[in-house]
């Protein structure tokens, strides 16, 4: 049954009077609101990309400053997604107790990776840090696996390296 026939004067009635109370509220909300509404599709700001620390001039003051903004971004974003990933797993434990080793396998898998590549990107960098240290960082991790192999896998021998 449509909204707008009603069967009886009664249901008439209260049509008409949700019509009254409804009517403006929905056209306020539709004509007003949802115009001046930001469309995102998701539920946080998404910021233009700029141009990394390395594609900066040194003399670039403004360049410079958005690629600190944006390495910060990125970073708080990073630990978030750790942060979500070690709540899924403790999470996990503790349903999954006593058999959470088994179960909770792939889980701990992705946190461990996440945690991983977070510390080989944003760890041991001090207190105060900026997109350049970790651009650094990269870079000395970088040169150091051209000489001596990937880290944690120890050192090339001399007979590897002919």
């Amino acid at each position: 049954m449509p909204e707008n026939e009603a069967r009886n004067t009664f249901e008439a009635f209260f049509f008409a009077l949700g019509r009254a109370i409804d009517g403006p509220t929905t056209w306020f909300k539709e004509k007003v609101v949802e115009p001046n509404q930001k469309q995102y599709p998701w539920y946080h700001q998404k910021f233009r990309r700029v141009p990394t620390i390395d594609e900066c001039y040194t003399d670039d003051v403004v360049c410079v400053y958005e690629a600190n903004a944006q390495y910060r971004r990125d970073r708080l974003v990073d630990t978030e997604i750790v942060a979500i990933l070690r709540d899924r797993l403790e999470a996990c434990v503790m349903y999954e107790r006593p058999d959470h080793k088994l179960k909770c396998q792939e889980v701990s898998r992705q946190y461990e990776e996440a945690a991983a590549n977070w510390f080989c990107k944003y760890g041991d960098l001090g207190a105060y840090h900026d997109a350049k240290k970790a651009f650094m960082k990269q870079k000395h991790r970088m040169i150091w696996e051209r000489r001596h192999g990937p880290v944690g896998s120890g050192m090339k021998q001399k007979e590897q390296e002919e």
